[in-house]
């Protein structure tokens, strides 16, 4: 199969705005990818890789070649302290996590319901609820564009962080993910330390955490096909200790949570929240009135009603706050990546 002209984005991006890319392609094997990366009729052209499209606003038509990845396959490997799984990229992550508590692995469970597919997964380094991805990536399969060539990148030369990796930033046109893989030990503890999983207690199963963040993902976020999103539209800001102790003092209320490396992390959504943004509307775009993280498409939104209040919703918090949100949502222009700032440069 070839790539199909005029290929119709709207069922691949959860937003569910109305987009076209020139050229599309869904590819279920690794050689059929190899195919049309080194055909010369598509390998010049502008190129754009995903997977459920939970994360990418289309900002524009895209005047390049989109590939849909739906690679296929679980493998679990018992081991004798855990599991090892070699996933394909085209898995559904949510799939995933109810795979492996199926068959009485622990782990993921905190990370339930997360939308997407597992390769988009260490693209974001994706997280919730007190724990993120890298804890588990052994590593990442990925296929060298420009050579064709199939490679397995340790998880520590991946680049993982807050939202982030080597493939998002550095790595995102020469490499394609293909596969993941994990470890989940046999030595599990329960992650609860994360605000609304408390109430859990301090030995809940796997399975009860499990069903706690299902229930608290489906009371607090809209589900895509009836409410158009992709979830958390902005990263939690990290800030320094002087810029926290700051607006501890002004805002006693405010969620603060200390980092590691250093800076305290501020959650977006309260920003969001006490700046009396619930419920704004630009067009058909709105931030949601019970999770202030997420922006909605109310049915009919263009993406420039999106861009329009994405920005209102940035400068708003960085008036009365001091801090600069950062898009977690990645804007998809004519041309590929873009920014919230150059997207609202072309709606105007």
């Amino acid at each position: 199969m070839t790539p199909q002209p005029h290929f119709d984005l709207s069922s691949f991006n959860t937003f569910g705005l109305t987009a076209h890319a020139d050229w599309g392609l869904i590819f279920d094997s690794i050689e059929r990818l190899r195919a049309v990366l080194a055909d010369a009729r598509w390998s010049s052209l502008p190129r754009l890789v995903l997977g459920g499209g939970s994360n990418v606003l289309f900002t524009d038509d895209f005047a390049g070649l989109v590939l849909i990845n739906r690679l296929q396959g679980i493998e679990i490997n018992e081991l004798s302290d855990g599991w090892q799984l070699q996933v394909a990229a085209g898995e559904s992550w949510p799939g995933l996590v109810e795979e492996t508590l199926r068959r009485g692995i622990p782990g993921l469970e905190n990370m339930a319901l997360i939308p997407g597919t597992v390769g988009a997964a260490p693209v974001q380094n994706i997280g919730a609820y007190g724990v993120e991805l890298c804890q588990f990536c052994t590593h990442v399969d990925a296929l060298e564009v420009k050579s064709g060539t199939l490679v397995r990148i340790p998880a520590a030369e991946c680049g993982f962080g807050y939202r982030e990796s080597h493939f998002k930033q550095t790595w995102r046109q020469t490499h394609i993910i293909v596969g993941v893989g994990l470890f989940l030990p046999k030595q599990w503890h329960a992650q609860v330390a994360y605000g609304p999983l408390r109430s859990l207690g301090d030995a809940p199963s796997a399975l009860q955490i499990f069903d706690e963040v299902c229930r608290l993902r489906r009371e607090k976020l809209p589900q895509p096909e009836l409410l158009g999103n992709a979830g958390s539209f902005f990263k939690n800001p990290t800030v320094a200790v002087v810029v926290a102790d700051r607006l501890a003092a002004l805002y006693p209320a405010m969620p603060q949570f200390p980092q590691h490396e250093g800076g305290v992390k501020l959650a977006a959504g309260w920003l969001i929240d006490q700046a009396g943004l619930k419920g704004m509307t630009v067009g058909r775009a709105a931030v949601h009135q019970q999770q202030a993280l997420v922006l909605v498409n109310l049915g009919g939104a263009r993406a420039g009603d999106l861009v329009q209040l994405a920005c209102e919703v940035r400068n708003r918090v960085l008036a009365q706050f001091d801090v600069d949100l950062e898009p977690e949502v990645r804007f998809i222009g004519k041309q590929g990546d873009t920014t919230l700032e150059e997207a609202m440069r072309c709606v105007i």
